[in-house]
């Protein structure tokens, strides 16, 4: 395409252009036989680590690991870097995003997250076993969709299913489904899974039909896919305004609770505790187990540790950032499945996520004064709306940086997020 082409294409066409012709340069500059090595690798390598998680043994993952990285460093020097080799993982999930630029951010966060989490224990704990007593899974279905329904998550265009890991698929313009998954003895587990799937569906629902099936017909970046499900799970679902209103429906489904208060459920659902799985933990803990990954997979990436080394590694970070250190490697260096698919970079986009909702939520605060009074009266339109026009709407024109940018005025800055947390788990711990 020469520049007098280029002149004539308008906002749309220039960026169908602009994505399309990056994502075919970019997997054209993979060899076939080293694709082919690394799913080959990595199928193998998924297998090895369940048996390693089941016999809890790192020994049993680790030349299967190893593989991996390897051939995870030859697919990113093919790819092409500047600065570091991860950047050209990172770009995978976070188009444009350097690494440079992520430590920036997780340095100031860091520091933080650590220091409050000490100022918690200062405070009063909340009694979270009001949400873990004896809840029927079909009464936690009808609680979930009508959730959905207060979110305006459109049934005609998608239904719910069940699945152990919870997901959100998009089988087409007007299909676009969730999951949830449902724990007889613990409540929060299906609502916020629930709550949680919907906001991705949510911006899939939102994306212009137009764009289908064209470059842009996506969502900017991992991480603003899960800035759109977080705000839903955490900022809307695990807020006082949420269960101001919501709470008529709880005790409708399940009468027990009208022995507790909105404030107290509000509190319940926030409980914060340093603990070993990430995928189990609270807002204020999450980003640490998250900073853990990036760490660790950019130093292996860059040669600066073996994978023989990670589990010493991981329970070092694990007792200097949450002051716990796993007896078991299943419950440390072993939790998670992304390595074995070889999908390093992926991990920062759920950190990501979180900041990037914090950012949006404080931009929509100011567009929209009367918003806490809004979610308080069970009114979330006004909610869907500024996403639709400010983020859905616009797919995949824009990297997350620039979108981000133009949605807020300024880059991406963590000190919203860390503003979020302190005015948020002050009440919670009433501090």
């Amino acid at each position: 395409m020469n520049a007098a082409e280029k002149e004539n294409l308008n906002e749309i066409d220039t960026a169908i252009v602009k994505v399309g012709k990056k994502e075919y340069e970019k997997f054209k500059k993979i060899p076939t036989e080293l694709f082919k090595e690394i799913n080959i690798s990595s199928s193998k390598a998924q297998a090895a680590w369940e048996e390693a998680k089941t016999q809890n043994d790192f020994n049993v993952f680790k030349p299967h690991l190893e593989k991996v990285v390897e051939l995870t460093k030859k697919m990113a020097d093919y790819l092409g870097y500047e600065e570091n080799r991860y950047d050209a993982l990172l770009d995978l999930y976070e188009p444009g995003l350097k690494t440079s630029e992520l430590k920036k951010v997780i340095e100031p966060l860091r520091e933080f997250l650590v220091d409050y989490l000490a100022k918690l224990e200062k405070g009063e704990k909340p009694d979270n076993s009001i949400m873990k007593r004896y809840f029927p899974i079909e009464k936690q279905k009808e609680l979930s969709l009508r959730a959905l329904k207060l979110m305006k998550y459109d049934f005609d265009a998608g239904r719910m299913d069940v699945a152990m890991h919870p997901f959100t698929t998009t089988i087409g313009v007007h299909d676009v489904r969730i999951t949830t998954r449902y724990n007889e003895k613990d409540l929060n587990d299906s609502l916020y899974s629930t709550i949680h799937e919907g906001g991705h569906a949510l911006y899939e629902q939102g994306i212009p039909e137009e764009f289908s099936g064209l470059p842009i017909g996506d969502g900017a970046s991992m991480a603003i896919h899960e800035s759109q499900s977080r705000f839903w799970e955490n900022i809307i679902g695990r807020s006082l305004e949420f269960w101001n209103y919501f709470y008529k429906d709880l005790v409708d489904i399940f009468p027990e609770f009208r022995e507790n208060t909105p404030e107290e459920i509000f509190r319940a659902v926030n409980f914060v505790e340093r603990s070993f799985i990430r995928t189990e933990a609270d807002e204020v803990t999450y980003n640490l187990h998250i900073m853990l990954r990036f760490e660790i997979e950019e130093a292996l990436i860059n040669d600066r540790i073996k994978v023989e080394d990670l589990p010493e590694i991981w329970n070092k970070k694990m007792k200097e950032y949450l002051g716990i250190v796993p007896e078991k490697d299943s419950e440390g260096v072993l939790q998670d499945v992304h390595w074995a698919h070889g999908s390093f970079g992926y991990f920062p986009s759920y950190m990501l996520g979180n900041l990037y909702s914090a950012q949006f939520y404080k931009k929509m605060k100011e567009d929209m004064p009367m918003l806490d009074k809004e979610i308080s009266e069970g009114n979330f339109e006004s909610a869907l709306n500024w996403l639709r026009e400010n983020i859905h709407s616009k797919g995949k024109i824009y990297e997350p940086g620039e979108l981000v940018k133009m949605v807020t005025g300024e880059p991406l800055n963590p000190k919203y997020f860390m503003e979020y947390i302190e005015n948020k788990f002050n009440k919670v711990y009433k501090l």
